[in-house]
């Protein structure tokens, strides 16, 4: 059937690309996008506004459509500055109330076998921020994973001789979990019971 229509099987391996979407939840969305012409151009134009509008910060590397972002141009405790691996992070961070200081987002974590290196993530740019002088402490807040735990052993290792005081996120938050999905009480003990590397 799909052989038939050429831009709904486009719109189905489009959707299909998404995380968690097989075919036939792929299918079901392109159903009813198409039953509901409305949602569909909704959709159209809110896709083609974030592609247009969001971006990263330039000071922090979190999404935002202002340049810097909130947190970075707003009052903040910028001697402070909790890393994270994504945007999601930051925003599940942000949601607990529990912190009040700048972010760092380094939009990954290390993974070899992913190829993904300490050079593809944004370390560079945190020791460039920290290397102004205006930071006392580093809290890393990388997932509890494999690849979140080699990462935060390489920033330890690359921020302790700088002189800063580096902590880590207290074991609140379950071993193999992500930061996104942990709810924002059990973040605030994280944070407060963080511990320095």
């Amino acid at each position: 059937m799909l052989q038939h229509a050429p831009a709904l099987s486009r719109l189905v391996g489009e959707l299909k690309k998404l995380p968690g979407i097989g075919e036939r939840t792929a299918l079901r969305l392109a159903f009813h996008l198409i039953r509901s012409p409305q949602h569909l151009g909704m959709l159209a134009e809110a896709l083609v506004q974030v592609e247009q509008k969001v971006h990263a910060c330039s000071v922090c590397f979190a999404l935002t459509e202002q340049n810097p972002c909130p947190i970075c141009s707003g009052n903040r405790d910028h001697s402070l500055i909790c890393v994270v691996e994504t945007s999601q992070d930051m925003l599940a961070l942000e949601r607990s109330n529990a912190f009040q200081g700048g972010y760092h987002v380094l939009q990954g974590a290390i993974s070899p076998l992913q190829g993904v290196n300490p050079d593809d993530l944004r370390i560079r740019e945190l020791l460039e921020r920290i290397g102004k002088g205006t930071v006392q402490e580093v809290i890393i807040a990388t997932n509890f994973t494999v690849e979140g735990e080699t990462t935060a052993l390489y920033l330890a290792r690359q921020l302790k001789p700088l002189g800063l005081k580096v902590t880590r996120l207290a074991h609140g938050i379950p071993l193999g979990s992500d930061i996104e999905f942990v709810d924002p009480a059990t973040v605030q003990w994280a944070m407060k019971g963080r511990s320095e590397l």
